[in-house]
C-alpha cells in the first residue's frame, strides 16, 4: 500500500484509489505536499484542507483544458477534464454529509466526467433505469467490436459503501472486459452515487429488489444477451452482489471483489474500534447511506446485512476474491462465502497475495492484476474471450 500520509489510513486509501483511477503522481505531490500537518487533524479540519488542494488542482486542469479547446485540441482537453473530475470525486468522497458546497462538487464531477469522456471519444454512455418512480443512473460500456444486431454478455457492476459508478469505471474493469468481448453496466445503486445524492434513494439489504429492475432493463437492450448477464460487487458490493444473484435467478454468474459475508459483524467491530474505516465521519456516513436517524437505528438495520442462509441459494458460477492483507474486512469472510456456495456449479476462491499484488481491501493498492484475473474469469464463464 502506498502510504503518502504515515498516520492516516483513510487519506492513503483515497490517494491510492485516485492513482488507480488515473491520477498523475506529480499532481498527487502538488496536492498532498501541503497536507502533512492536516493529515493529523480531526476529521472536519483535515478534510477541509484536503478538499481545498484537490479542488484547486481540478480548477487548474479545467483552465488548461479550456486552453486546449481554444486551440482545437479536444483529445487533450478531454483527458484533463476527466482527470479534474476524478480529483473532485476524491475530494467530495471525504466530506461530511452537510459540508457546504459538497453537492456542487459532486455535480461538477459528474459533468466533467461526461464532458471529458465525450471529447476523448470514449464510448461510455450514461443511462437511466426506471426505479420506484425515479431512476437509477448507470454507465454502459459496450464490448469491443460489437456488430449491429450482435448480443454480447454483460457484467453488472455494483458500488461499495462509498464508491460511485465513475470511480469503478476509471479503475479500468469495463475496458478490460470490453477487450474480452464483455460489455459493462456500472450502477449507482440505492445508497450510492447519484441514487443517494440526487434521488434520495437509501440502501436496502434486499439488493434483489433493485437488481431485478436492472435485469428487466437489460432484457430490453438490443446489444445484450439476456442469458449471459453477470453481476460483480466491490467492497460492500461483496454483500449486495451475492444477495442479488441468490434471489434473482436471471443472473448467470457472480463475482465479489472483496468478500463481505457478514457486514453486521464488521460494524460491531468498528464500534469496538477494530479494523480501519473507509471514510471520515464514518458513523454519520453510514446513517446517511442507510437512512437511519442515529447509530442505534443503523446497527439494527445492519443486523440484516449478512449472507448466512443466502449464498446457499446461488446456483450459478461464482468467483470470490479477497486481498490477503485486507484491513477493513477480515479474510475469514471470503472463506465463509466460498464454503457456503455449496450449490454453485463452478465456485472459486482467489486470494490475492504479494506475488501478484492487490492484497489490500478490494485490491485498491494495485488493482490491475486482480482486475485482469476477474475479467478473464468473467470472459471464460460468460462466453467472452481471453486472447485475440
Amino acid at each position: 500500500m502506498f502510504k503518502y500520509f504515515p498516520t492516516n489510513y483513510v487519506w492513503n486509501l483515497s490517494v491510492d484509489l485516485a492513482i488507480e483511477m488515473g491520477a498523475r503522481i506529480g499532481e498527487i505531490e502538488e496536492m498532498c505536499a501541503p497536507l502533512q500537518d492536516a493529515a493529523k487533524a480531526p476529521d472536519a479540519a483535515g478534510t477541509q484542507a484536503f478538499r481545498e488542494t484537490w479542488v484547486r488542482m481540478a480548477d487548474k486542469l479545467c483552465v488548461l483544458a479550456e486552453e486546449d479547446e481554444g486551440r482545437g485540441r479536444l483529445l487533450s482537453a478531454g483527458e484533463k477534464y476527466r482527470r479534474a473530475g476524478l480529483y473532485l470525486t476524491t475530494a467530495e468522497r471525504l466530506q461530511a454529509l452537510n459540508a457546504p458546497g459538497r453537492l456542487e462538487i459532486y455535480r461538477r464531477s459528474l459533468d466533467l466526467f461526461l464532458k471529458g469522456s465525450r471529447l476523448m471519444g470514449d464510448k461510455v454512455q450514461r443511462v437511466e433505469i426506471p426505479y420506484e418512480g425515479k431512476h437509477l443512473s448507470a454507465l454502459y460500456y459496450p464490448a469491443d467490436g460489437l456488430q449491429p444486431g450482435e448480443r454480447a454478455p454483460i457484467l453488472v457492476q455494483l458500488n461499495g459503501l462509498d464508491s460511485t459508478k465513475e470511480m469503478k469505471y476509471l479503475v479500468g474493469l469495463p475496458a478490460w472486459l470490453a477487450k474480452r468481448g464483455v460489455s459493462s453496466l456500472l450502477v449507482d445503486q440505492p445508497g450510492t452515487g447519484e441514487a443517494l445524492r440526487l434521488q434520495g434513494l437509501t440502501a436496502r439489504f434486499d439488493a434483489e429488489h433493485w437488481a431485478s429492475r436492472v435485469v428487466d432493463w437489460l432484457e430490453t437492450h438490443t446489444d445484450v444477451d439476456p442469458k449471459r448477464i453477470g453481476c460483480e460487487g466491490v467492497s460492500l458490493g461483496g454483500y449486495y452482489c451475492p444477495r442479488a444473484v441468490a434471489f434473482e435467478p436471471r443472473f448467470a454468474a457472480g463475482v465479489v471483489w472483496g468478500a463481505n459475508h457478514d457486514w453486521r459483524d464488521v460494524q460491531k467491530r468498528r464500534l469496538a474500534r477494530e479494523g480501519n474505516l473507509p471514510v471520515p465521519h464514518y458513523w454519520a456516513h453510514v446513517c446517511w447511506v442507510w437512512g437511519a436517524k442515529d447509530t442505534d437505528e443503523f446497527m439494527k438495520i445492519a443486523e440484516n446485512v449478512h449472507l448466512d442462509g443466502v449464498v446457499e441459494k446461488i446456483r450459478v458460477p461464482f468467483l470470490v476474491t479477497h486481498g490477503e492483507k485486507d484491513s477493513q474486512i477480515p479474510l475469514k469472510w471470503a472463506h465463509c462465502t466460498y464454503e457456503q456456495l455449496v450449490n454453485s456449479p463452478k465456485r472459486e476462491l482467489k486470494i490475492f497475495t504479494e506475488r501478484e499484488g492487490g492484497v489490500q481491501h478490494s485490491s485498491f493498492d494495485n488493482g490491475i492484476n486482480a482486475g485482469h484475473y476477474i475479467a478473464d474469469w468473467v470472459a471464460e464463464t460468460l462466453g467472452g474471450r481471453t486472447a485475440i
